[in-house]
């Protein structure tokens, strides 16, 4: 007997099941195949209810169509059950974020993140944007043509906020602030903050230190023009992603550095708090002549930091935050919170995902406590 298959129902299943098994167990090893299982994978990770939507509407096309039929379409039928039951376990992974990110900030500084009902905006638009934020564009901080940076503010305009300085990943050679971190930059903005996404030079134009250096002009540039733009720039926060969060971590170790600032050593670059999210804690392309790894420059001085890593990660090992977080707190006397989330990947932030908006309460909660310890000032006669 011929089994009449439902080519194209059947390929659109097969393309949307690798994904789920990419996203489920990310391959390591080979490269190519480590890189392909995270672009392929990442996506269906983080918005699975979007891809539980493609593969429902498709199978009731079919099944109106008369595709599912016979035998053929049967076959066809149980591989989408298979693969929406693949989506379920995804979903149930990303529902467990919030405990653990309570349970990282309830452990570090006493404090559990209010989470608020956003599930709407989870299943029907979990793309960034948002149409009360703007963005001023391509401001300049620097000689280069990469030194630009972006500024995001509610169109209100309110006055006072604080600061946040977010980097972009990319291994240092890719990247840009259009990419990673945007729903976050979006929340915040919403909530009075000035935000500020930078790009930075990048391989093999440039090396190391020229990343720092840029990134601690971009905090320099904060501290002298964000009052413009309505923000407070006593506090400066700093987060970034995978070589970004390297850049913040570093940053927020190697205050008023003088080698990290050249033309500009007065600037007060001090961090009030560091966000690294799915960082590299190593050094710059393990370049064993440099001192370029997070941890070469820790000191009990180090401020307030909360880490965020995937435990699915495939790009940076989840075991590469582990082992900067258990050295960060052997030396530091502030907190050191660490959030390591079931089944995330690398570039988990970039949509508004049940992982995503869990963590930006956590970031939210975590900043207010930084903010609520600066000293009261008191009146003097």
């Amino acid at each position: 007997m011929v089994m009449n298959v439902p080519l194209g129902y059947l390929v659109g299943i097969a393309v949307l099941g690798v994904g789920v098994l990419f996203a489920l167990a990310p391959p390591r090893r080979p490269r190519p195949l480590r890189d392909a299982g995270f672009f392929f994978g990442l996506v269906v990770n983080e918005l699975p209810f979007l891809f539980a939507y493609l593969l429902i509407a498709s199978s009731f096309l079919a099944l109106v169509q008369g595709d599912l039929a016979h035998p053929g379409g049967w076959l066809a039928a149980a591989l989408a059950v298979l693969v929406l039951a693949g989506l379920g376990v995804l979903v149930a992974r990303a529902t467990t974020t919030p405990g653990v990110v309570d349970a990282a900030l309830e452990q570090a500084i006493g404090v559990r993140p209010r989470h608020r009902n956003r599930l709407a905006r989870i299943l029907l638009a979990p793309l960034p944007g948002n149409r009360a934020i703007e963005r001023i564009g391509n401001l300049r901080y620097g000689d280069d043509p990469r030194n630009r940076l972006d500024v995001y503010r509610h169109r209100s305009r309110p006055a006072g906020g604080p600061v946040l300085v977010y980097l972009h990943g990319g291994g240092y050679y890719s990247g840009s602030k259009r990419r990673e971190g945007r729903p976050l930059l979006h929340r915040l903005a919403g909530q009075g903050w000035v935000c500020i996404s930078a790009d930075y030079r990048l391989r093999p134009s440039a090396t190391w230190p020229d990343h720092l250096v840029d990134a601690k002009k971009v905090v320099a540039w904060a501290r002298e023009h964000a009052a413009g733009y309505g923000a407070d720039p006593s506090q400066i926060f700093m987060a970034g992603s995978s070589a970004g969060g390297h850049l913040s971590a570093i940053c927020a170790l190697t205050p008023n550095a003088p080698e990290f600032q050249p033309g500009f050593e007065s600037a007060d670059t001090t961090i009030a708090a560091a966000i690294p999210f799915y960082g590299w804690y190593g050094g710059y392309y393990d370049d064993p002549a440099i001192m370029s790894a997070p941890m070469d420059y820790a000191t009990a001085d180090a401020p307030p930091f909360f880490v965020i890593h995937g435990e699915r990660d495939s790009i940076v090992p989840v075991g590469n935050g582990r082992e900067f977080v258990a050295g960060l707190r052997s030396v530091s006397a502030n907190p050191v919170a660490y959030a390591e989330l079931p089944g995330a990947q690398h570039v988990f932030d970039m949509f508004h995902s049940l992982r995503g908006e869990a963590v930006i309460d956590a970031v939210e909660a975590f900043t207010t406590w930084v903010r609520s310890q600066r000293p009261t000032p008191t009146m003097t006669r």
